[in-house]
């Protein structure tokens, strides 16, 4: 498990380098996506879809605020458009992620972990945590990325990642694509209680999973 965690820190930390630059280089941030979200409004619907669908695929890349993304889809877009852009461009930076990594991660994570054994004890540990890890993903930034990359870099079969992937990830972008679509410049509350409320829930869930696997092994999964 130990072996697990230091390999998810390390896809972590490359992540987070990409967060850190844009916000140094004032890339990126939510005033930008708010901007280009506005000026795509004013052009078509169409143009707003492939902004969404840009960012959303970028994140797996670079980290962008991908909450706040959705809820400003929905808004501009209404509901349906709104959580069907939000689903392609999530969609796009989870397997293509998988497949990066499944494709090419061998190599690198020869380098992170040198022992063959240490290799086979964490693929088996994410083949039993994974899961768990794939469903409460959304509950903090950059999770759904790592959990991602983890799949491919594993070799779980791409079916089980993307069942679990779209069970943990279309509630969540519906949430937030609704809430969007019946806020207004008067009042945002909907949105700002779908945020409040989407991150309280996937904290829950993954402080109640991080419960049951300290009690099921005695051993912390902490993140």
């Amino acid at each position: 498990m130990k072996t697990l965690l230091k390999v998810m820190l390390t896809i972590a930390l490359v992540f987070a380098s990409t967060f850190i630059l844009g916000r140094v280089l004032g890339i990126l941030t939510e005033d930008n996506v708010r901007l280009w979200l506005e000026t795509a409004s004013t052009l078509s619907a169409l143009t707003v879809t492939a902004v969404v669908i840009a960012l959303l695929f970028i994140d797996l890349f670079v980290a962008v605020p991908t909450l706040t993304i959705v809820i400003l889809g929905g808004y501009f877009l209404g509901f349906e458009l709104g959580l069907l852009a939000a689903m392609t461009g999530s969609a796009l930076a989870a397997f293509v992620g998988y497949a990066i990594c499944r494709r090419w991660g061998e190599d690198a994570l020869a380098k992170v972990v040198r022992e063959d054994t240490q290799r086979v004890e964490m693929r088996a540990a994410f083949e039993a945590h994974g899961p768990g890890m794939i469903l409460l993903a959304r509950a903090a930034p950059i999770l759904p990325e790592v959990t991602a990359c983890m799949a491919g870099l594993t070799r779980m079969p791409l079916a089980r990642f993307a069942v679990f992937w779209s069970i943990g990830t279309l509630p969540y972008m519906g949430i937030a694509a609704y809430a969007g679509s019946v806020s207004t410049i008067d009042n945002p509350m909907p949105a700002i209680y779908a945020a409040l409320g989407l991150y309280a829930l996937m904290w829950t869930g993954w402080f109640a999973y991080r419960k049951w696997f300290m009690h099921a092994s005695g051993k912390s999964l902490a993140l």
